[in-house]
This record gives C-alpha cells, sequence and structure tokens, in this order.
C-alpha cells in the first residue's frame, strides 16, 4: 500500500461508525485529533501563496499542514522538532544512558482507564527519573543529581497499549553538597529492578489510594525480583546529533508508519510489525475498527508534554551546572569543548530540497525566487496580501504564524 493517504482513508471511511460503537471516544479530544488529521494538507483549511512577481507565470500555493504527533504526514516534521530541540539541552561530551521502564501488564488497565488524565502520566515520567536518581545515590553511597530526559510512550509494536517511558540519562552525576562530578561507570540492573517496582507502586497508591491497595499487594508477591528496567547495552551516542536522533528513533513516532501499512481492503487492514520477543517481522490482520482503536487509544491530553527535563538537563539547572560538569569530566580525562552541535529545524522550503533536490519556491519558468503573495486561514480569513495589505484588519493574526 505504502502510500500516506492510506492511513486517512481508513479514518474517512469508519471514524463515524466506530464513534457509534465506542461513544468513550466520541469527544473533544479525539474528534479533533483525528479531523486534524484528515485535514492536513487540505487548501481548504489555510495556506500560503507564493508567485513570481517577475515572470508573473509560476504559482505555488503550500496548504498548512496540522503538525499532528497523530498525523503520518506530519510524523517526519515532529522528529526533527525533537531532534532540534533535545540537541540544544545536552552537555559537552556528556556520555548518556537509554533506559525503558515498563508497566507490568496487571497495571495497564488502570493507566488505561485514566488514559484522559494529565497528572498520571506526568507522575509516571517524574517518577521514572526520581528512580534512577534513587539508584545512583543508592549505589554510589551519595546524594547525587543526575540529569534526564524522559519521554512517554504508550504503544508497543503491534499497536498495543503499553505505556513505558524512556530515559536519557547522564553517565554520571553531581554531589550538591560538595559540587563535584561524580562518574558512574558500573549500572546495578538488579537494583533498578526493585528500585523502579518501589516507586511505580508508590506512585500508583498517592494517586489511587485504597482502590488500588490489594491490587499493589499481589504485584509485591508476583515480582520478587522488582519490574522490568531495559538498559540497552553499551552506551549512548556521546554526540548531541547522534543522541537526539537517537532519542526521536524510539519516541518522535505515531503508532503506526506509512512504510508499515500493507493492505486496506475496506473492511480490513493488514500492517507489519518487528515482534519484541522474537525479533522477527511480523504481519498482522484486523478489522478497521480494532485498527481504529490501536491507533486512537495512544491520543495523549491536549497540550500534554511527553519529553521532559529533569535534574541537570532541567531549563533552571542546566546553566548552573554546566561548569561543574565540565570540571568534572577534566579530572576524569575527557577533553571538553566549548561548544556543541547544535541541530537546526528546517522549515518547509529546506526540508523539501533535502528530499527533492528542488527548491520549490524557485520560478520553473525564469528560475528567479517567488514572493509571498497571499496567507489565507479559515478563521481569519486573508491574513497577508502583497497588494493589499493595509485593508487588513487585524495585523495581530500574523502572529498566529
Amino acid at each position: 500500500m505504502k502510500d500516506k493517504n492510506s492511513f486517512k482513508k481508513i479514518f474517512e471511511d469508519h471514524w463515524d461508525s466506530f464513534k457509534l460503537k465506542h461513544p468513550a471516544y466520541n469527544n473533544e479530544l479525539y474528534n479533533q485529533a483525528v479531523q486534524k488529521m484528515l485535514g492536513c494538507g487540505d487548501p481548504n483549511n489555510g495556506y500560503t501563496e507564493y508567485r513570481c512577481t517577475t515572470c508573473g507565470l509560476d504559482t505555488r500555493r503550500i496548504p498548512f499542514t496540522c503538525k499532528s504527533t497523530f498525523c503520518l504526514s506530519c510524523g517526519k516534521v515532529y522528529s526533527d522538532s525533537v531532534v532540534s530541540q533535545v540537541s540544544k539541552v545536552l552537555h559537552p561530551r556528556v556520555s548518556y544512558r537509554h533506559i525503558v521502564l515498563t508497566v507490568p501488564e496487571q497495571l495497564r488497565q488502570i493507566f488505561y482507564n485514566n488514559r484522559k488524565n494529565k497528572g498520571l502520566y506526568s507522575a509516571l515520567m517524574r517518577v521514572g527519573y526520581q528512580c534512577l536518581e534513587d539508584v545512583v545515590s543508592s549505589v554510589r553511597k551519595q546524594s547525587v543529581k543526575i540529569g534526564a530526559i524522559v519521554v512517554i510512550h504508550t504503544h508497543g509494536r503491534s499497536g498495543s497499549y503499553n505505556p513505558h517511558i524512556h530515559i536519557i540519562m547522564t553517565d554520571g552525576g553531581i554531589n550538591l553538597e560538595k559540587e563535584k562530578w561524580v562518574n558512574f561507570g558500573y549500572f546495578p540492573y538488579e537494583m533498578l529492578h526493585k528500585k523502579w517496582q518501589y516507586h511505580l507502586l508508590g506512585m500508583l497508591k498517592d494517586q489511587f489510594g485504597n482502590s488500588v491497595k490489594k491490587q499493589i499487594d499481589l504485584l509485591w508477591k508476583d515480582y520478587p525480583q522488582g519490574f522490568v528496567g531495559h538498559v540497552s547495552k553499551g552506551k549512548a551516542p556521546e554526540y548531541s546529533k547522534g543522541l537526539a536522533k537517537y532519542l526521536a528513533k524510539y519516541v518522535a513516532s505515531p503508532p503506526i508508519s506509512v512504510k508499515r501499512l500493507i493492505t486496506y481492503t475496506g473492511d480490513n487492514v493488514t500492517y507489519c510489525y518487528k515482534d519484541h520477543r522474537t525479533k522477527q517481522r511480523k504481519t498482522e490482520t484486523v478489522s478497521t475498527e480494532t485498527f481504529i482503536g490501536r491507533m486512537v487509544q495512544h491520543i495523549l491530553p491536549k497540550g500534554f508534554q511527553r519529553i521532559r527535563y529533569y535534574g541537570l538537563q532541567a531549563t533552571k539547572t542546566f546553566a548552573k551546572w554546566c561548569n561543574v560538569v565540565k570540571e568534572g569530566l577534566k579530572t576524569i580525562g575527557k577533553v571538553v569543548k566549548d561548544a556543541y552541535h547544535i541541530i537546526t529545524f528546517q522549515n518547509y522550503r529546506a526540508r523539501y530540497v533535502e528530499t527533492f533536490n528542488k527548491d520549490p519556491l524557485v520560478c520553473s519558468h525564469c528560475n528567479n525566487t517567488m514572493e509571498l503573495w497571499q496567507i489565507w486561514h479559515p478563521k481569519y480569513g486573508l491574513m497577508y496580501d502583497l497588494l493589499g495589505l493595509d485593508n487588513l484588519n487585524d495585523y495581530s493574526a500574523l502572529r498566529y504564524f
């Protein structure tokens, strides 16, 4: 199938009937996300128009995109944004580890039932960071502040609901009392499992009280070795460009990609994924109802920040501890450069040139650069007109772009 519009077609054909069967999804959160995705790239939802003012023979109208994380077409743009964002907050020459903290299957229903609860997802991300800082401090037998970039992920490879968090953590930290850098080296996997169990169950008890007490007591008995926490073999890439893309590869993506969609018959959808256990490519055919359900259950609450920065990576403390980190690395023999690579977020024009090796804003007749002619929005109307800007009433609306 490999058509970026096939995902849209599935929802165009079946979204209304899906909502009738599953009224829990018939609300503003899901309707807005789906409608944004369906309207992505439609000129009726707004556009920017460029014209050649030299020869007057070429025009290019660029429809607005939805910029939604649920949209497969906008997935690459979102991924690029994450890479750029992450690259700006990495400590130069610091090694990082990639850690995945999972939620046991018995607890997933609790998260699913509360999937519109921003507070629960926020608590999950925060407790993941607290768990790692606890592990490090326990091993080093001193209070150590680490740096962590935490990203929440709700979908498994098959599209099932499987909440977990990806964490990129500094392979070292700062002793706050001495204000000195502490290098880690060995990471205690067994302790991580037990600590994660302790912190996660404690968070759920705080969130839901006695309603989950019986379930929590059972989980302590069923998991004597603790909950699963995956630590990547070796270290994540040291350089910011590689590390940022490394993180985006895991988390900056919709529940499925276009290349994984194989066929859509009108009633069924066939797609593939790499099985986590067997490491083999697996193909699955499900009804359109099941497929839509697997996709929309991963829509996060509106305005929720899925990427968060803690400790040495937090905005408030980054500048404060940056010099301490540099001095600490020098003492263990690492060369620290004054600056590190920041990845610039590319606009539409740059991405088009990179993909097609052609400038979309160059006139195909005279090879001169076209000029911005109009900006039109369905709510605000004509927001920019090269020939009639003085006639516009609302200049403040221009800030929308």
